[in-house]
């Protein structure tokens, strides 16, 4: 996420209790929707590496789970959920630090994990602001491989870079910033495929709503998870694209929610229920925050 004054969201966010229905009407309502809310979990831990998540993965049952964090971390474990199918738990979970190319744990601007794309194979590919790349790990706790760096991510905003990677049904990278360097300018897709990037089409700004987060869903579709923040929460938007060669089309609003119900929103996984539902997962960063949480949300899309 863009950072911001420290001591003015830490303003912000303490007064989420006390202001939520008034966020709510000042933020605008949430609009009618196809997407509906399953339930929220929050995830604590003590452990010195926890926080921070901004790109998720699940698996096809919907969990087993993997997250980066923006200090460079991969966190893996498996979701427990009641018959419902609400999320009650995470056990078996891990914590270690992503590790580059030389096999050394990252630091300094090189550890700003955003997101995060599972391939058939197991592999994991890995998306970073900072210094904007991406980087796939054929072993999570091992090495990275590196990826071909093209010239355009150098002109990328700084900490405002490669924040939602997606990987396609055949096989290719989808990544884009968070930011687009103008208001009026859309935001550049990039696609890795064959050994080589290129930019295919870009989507259109809508007004202040930033993408933080992106996968394919079961069903071919690009799902877009977008944030947006007003005075003292945030907001969350999922839109759904279809890609075909070079375009793209849709950007069907399926979730867009009010004022402080979710925390910051960031990571997105999108997979199928035993019922033959479409669910979209997230999780939210905390920015490393007492005032803020890590939690899970899910919302279902009826079959």
């Amino acid at each position: 996420m863009r950072r911001r004054s420290r001591f003015g969201l830490i303003a912000a966010l303490a007064c989420l209790p006390l202001a939520f229905g008034l966020g709510a009407r000042l933020g605008g309502a949430a609009q009618p929707q196809l997407a509906q809310h399953v339930g929220t979990w929050v995830w604590r831990s003590n452990a010195a590496r926890f926080g921070g998540f901004s790109g998720l993965e699940l698996s096809a049952d919907g969990l087993s789970f993997a997250a980066v964090s923006d200090r460079g971390t991969l966190a893996q474990g498996r979701l427990q959920r009641d018959a419902a199918g609400r999320i009650t738990g995470v056990t078996h979970a891990t914590l270690l630090p992503l590790q580059s190319s030389k096999g050394q744990a990252l630091t300094g601007r090189f550890t700003d994990a955003e997101g995060l794309a599972l391939a058939p194979d197991g592999s994991l590919y890995v998306s970073f602001e900072g210094y904007a790349r991406v980087a796939r790990y054929p072993d999570p706790a091992g090495p990275a491989e590196r990826l071909p760096r093209p010239e355009a991510f150098d002109a990328l905003q700084n900490n405002s870079s490669l924040e939602a990677l997606a990987i396609g049904p055949d096989g290719a990278l989808y990544t884009l910033p968070e930011r687009s360097g103008a208001k009026d300018r859309p935001f550049p897709v990039w696609r890795f495929k064959g050994g080589q990037w290129d930019q295919p089409f870009a989507l259109p700004r809508d007004g202040t709503w930033l993408p933080v987060g992106a996968d394919f869903g079961p069903d071919g579709q690009f799902y877009l998870l977008e944030r947006d923040f007003f005075g003292i929460g945030f907001l969350s938007r999922v839109r759904r694209f279809a890609i075909g060669g070079d375009t793209v089309s849709g950007g069907e609003v399926l979730l867009q929610t009010r004022t402080a119900l979710h925390d910051n929103l960031e990571g997105i996984a999108v997979w199928q229920d035993a019922e033959g539902a479409i669910r979209l997962t997230m999780i939210s960063d905390d920015n490393f925050l007492w005032v803020q949480r890590t939690e899970f949300v899910d919302y279902r899309l009826e079959p």
